[in-house]
């Protein structure tokens, strides 16, 4: 499957999906660390997630796919929502929680 439909695929088979450094149990940097921190705080317990250090080829081209140069990036219900910064605002401002919630995920 080309890799463009790769990444389709997973953001409209998965409710909620963080594409990020490293794992949640081990992330590699500290974007990756805060976004998967404020989603386990925002109820996420079903959150799928794409480790982008062991796919390469979709880090090179998740970019394009989202036109959003940074990781993590968070997708719901196909869409993108954001990355690091963007998470940490909705979990401040209380958002993050309906959107876990909306999504099913909580």
């Amino acid at each position: 499957m080309p890799v463009m439909e790769q990444i389709q695929a997973e953001v409209e088979q998965h409710p909620l999906v963080l594409f990020m450094k490293g794992t949640p149990q081990y992330p590699m940097c500290g974007f990756s660390s805060r976004a998967v921190q404020a989603l386990t705080a925002a109820g996420a317990i079903n959150l799928r997630t794409v480790n982008l250090l062991e796919f390469p080829e979709v880090r090179a081209n998740l970019p394009r796919y989202s036109n959003l140069a940074t990781f993590p990036q968070f997708f719901m219900h196909g869409e993108l929502i954001g990355g690091c910064d963007i998470i940490l605002e909705l979990l401040e401002s209380g958002e993050l929680k309906r959107i876990v919630a909306e999504a099913g995920q909580a």
